[in-house]
């Protein structure tokens, strides 16, 4: 019974200014947050030489996109280890000294930037990444600086950048990102260009530098984030940052997708036989309960169809992990109540209200009527207990439906002792880092290039190209195997990173096979999730 719609959080959420009105900013008090490695408590100024210090912007009209950067960023940051982020007005002398390397978020012109940290930042005691803005404040606080660094900056440039070549590699970038400050290496045995920007008439310039203890990037590289963007780029440039002795390593992983007691057992079958004989391991995200209230698929006549009561698909999963494949819980019923927009599961949210809109776009409402911690958990429960009646076991790896969930399903479920890991790329909303107040209406959707452990407490496992979509609905477009195998290729750019990909069972042998081959000829292994949490 195939199913037409699968709806997915945008590649990521556009983060810009618009997602900024009306911005309360929380101030720049000097707490400190420790990294989502240990907790999210606040704790005090203490000695974190491993550890990496985020710092961010936060006065402003826009002040509240600085906490979303630094969210992103301490994302990635855990996967090199411990981390620590708060505000740059509450720097004090000789912060950094105490991490291994900093890095300053520039995302408000002006910012007031504590003299503290630009003296620092002049005596190059300590690495420092600088994205962004700001950085004359450096060189008019230390102009002796203008000529030690090797390199120029120059921010009044807003000339349209679509285009950055990093390694090799061309990868995008939205205009609607806004400028990228104008680099010019002016003393090459000083300074090194890393990468480079191209502008809309085909010119290039540096589009970062580094330059002895200081790397520079002309551009806070988040937002409007997709599968074959300069992020990547970023990505990677962490790994200079914080272990600059990464061996190159490039794994894969297939995921097949909303399988559950609605599938053909046959199909999963056939999937399993075809990975099983190319030695692929693989995950098969599952739900537990099926509904089609309405008949959409079967004529008009409602369909309710436990997994404990399909015997041929529970015997199909057991055939699929016998042949390398891990079972994941992809929620309860990934489906709502009523239509979540469309009344069918696995085509429906769970965790978040939408609708479809006049322009036939799905609309995200907000969180459902009565979120809490104890319904995420009652969710678990009731899939886990269908797991049992099934007889198989509750797996630990856990997927969001449609990869979206408020801040409090995110951390209900990824502090339960039962799950070892999150797959997925997930949202993040402004409040979550600063322990402010949660805000819904405020937040970006971010995919990850290696494992992480994220801000809601959990290791993430990385899913980074998307599916197969063979036809447009709603704002998606169509997307063929062609196009994830070129994003693949991309994102070899990024040196210990992971190509990862999943695939509905409906659509058989297909496509399936000039992916998997596809992303093998690139040179990945695919390996099994669960080598990939992150400790």
């Amino acid at each position: 019974m195939p199913t037409g719609r699968h709806t997915r959080a945008f590649w990521a959420r556009p983060l810009n200014v618009a997602l900024a009105v009306a911005v309360v900013a929380f101030g720049g008090g000097a707490v400190w947050w420790r990294s989502a490695m240990s907790d999210t408590t606040p704790t005090g100024a203490g000695v974190h030489r491993a550890g990496t210090l985020i710092l961010y912007d936060t006065t402003g009209q826009y002040g509240a996109l600085g906490e979303l950067y630094a969210t992103q960023v301490a994302n990635l940051a855990s996967h090199f280890g411990k981390w620590d982020a708060r505000p740059v007005t509450g720097y004090a002398a000789d912060d950094a000294q105490r991490y291994r390397a900093t890095i300053y978020i520039g995302s408000t012109f002006a910012e007031p930037v504590p003299n503290a940290f630009l003296d620092d930042v002049a005596a190059a005691r300590s690495p420092v990444l600088w994205l962004g803005a700001n950085l004359s404040l450096l060189t008019s606080r230390h102009p002796e600086l203008v000529g030690k660094l090797g390199f120029t900056a120059r921010s009044d440039d807003t000339t349209p950048v679509s285009e950055v070549r990093y390694r090799g590699t061309s990868l995008t970038r939205d205009p609607a990102s806004g400028g990228v400050t104008r680099l010019t290496v002016t003393k090459p045995a000083r300074a090194t260009a890393i990468g480079e920007m191209v502008r809309a008439d085909g010119s290039t310039e540096p589009w970062a530098v580094s330059s002895g203890a200081l790397t520079y990037v002309g551009e806070v590289p988040l937002s409007y984030l997709g599968p074959d963007d300069r992020y990547l780029a970023f990505t990677d440039l962490l790994f200079d940052l914080l272990a600059p002795g990464t061996a190159i390593r490039h794994r894969a992983l297939v995921r097949i997708e909303d399988v559950g007691p609605q599938s053909d057992p046959r199909q999963l079958r056939e999937i399993a036989d075809y990975l099983f004989a190319r030695q692929v391991p693989f995950s098969v995200a599952t739900f537990v309960e099926y509904n089609d209230a309405a008949g959409r698929y079967t004529g008009g006549v409602p369909v309710h169809r436990m997994l404990s009561k399909t015997p041929a698909v529970v015997d199909a999963l057991t055939y699929m992990v016998a042949h390398g494949g891990t079972l994941l819980m992809h929620g309860d019923t990934h489906g709502y109540t009523s239509p979540n927009p469309y009344g069918v599961s696995a085509e429906d949210y769970e965790f978040w209200r939408a609708h479809v809109d006049a322009n036939n776009q799905v609309v995200l409402d907000g969180p459902v009527p009565g979120d809490c911690a104890a319904w995420a958990v009652s969710r678990l429960t009731a899939a886990r207990t269908e797991w049992a009646a099934a007889g198989l076991p509750a797996p630990g790896i856990f997927e969001f439906p449609h990869y979206t969930a408020s801040a409090v399903d995110y951390r209900a479920i990824s502090a339960d002792p039962g799950i070892t890991a999150r797959y997925e790329r997930a949202i993040y909303y402004s409040g979550v880092l600063s322990g402010a107040t949660v805000d819904n209406t405020r937040s970006a959707s971010q995919f990850f290039p290696y494992p992480v452990r994220d801000v809601y407490g959990a290791p993430v496992i990385p899913e980074t190209l998307g599916n197969v979509e063979t036809q447009g609905y709603n704002q998606h477009e169509s997307r063929l195997p062609a196009e994830i195998l070129a994003s693949a290729k991309r994102q070899l750019v990024v040196r210990d990173g992971v190509a990862s990909f999943f695939y509905h069972p409906f659509l058989g042998l297909r496509y399936l096979p000039t992916l998997v081959e596809g992303v093998q000829a690139l040179g990945y292994t695919f390996v099994p999730a669960g080598t990939l949490i992150q400790p």
